[in-house]
């Protein structure tokens, strides 16, 4: 099947630019170029030879060799293949993940900072708190 241009870029976005399947990079320009550098193809999670739909939410994008090699297998047998459990987070969703690990790590910090060293403890441990959240990444959770 075809897909216009603003299809391809939200199926891309939807794993921040990454295979759903082994987690490689993608290079959005690179769009079903075999051999070229990050290449990639739309993928159906569900195949369309098992039902599986053209509709946005059964589509990710894949590189071409995890795709053929897919072929009409599921999923997840093709992401543990891969030692993968689900695909790439798209960049909203660790930013959203992001923001929620800097609040808690933040109060978490204020927390024993101020347990342990008053005001300017809590001071401190929020800030410590606040880049140890930013710092960690989301595709660890």
């Amino acid at each position: 099947m075809k897909y216009d241009e603003e299809k391809k870029k939200l199926i891309f976005q939807k794993t921040d630019g990454k295979c759903h399947i082994c987690h490689k990079k993608l290079a959005s320009k690179n769009y079903g170029i075999r051999y070229a550098k990050g290449a990639w193809e739309v993928e159906h999670s569900i195949p369309r030879a098992k039902g599986g739909s053209d509709h946005l939410n059964n589509l990710y994008p894949a590189c071409i060799e995890c795709n053929r090699d897919k072929k009409t297998n599921s999923t997840r047998s093709a992401r543990n293949k891969n030692g993968q459990t689900k695909a790439p987070y798209s960049r909203e969703k660790k930013e959203t993940i992001r923001s929620k690990n800097r609040t808690t790590k933040g109060l978490i910090g204020t927390t024993i900072g101020f347990a342990v060293g008053g005001p300017i403890g809590a001071i401190i441990g929020t800030g410590l708190g606040y880049l140890i959240g930013d710092s960690q990444d989301p595709e660890d959770f």
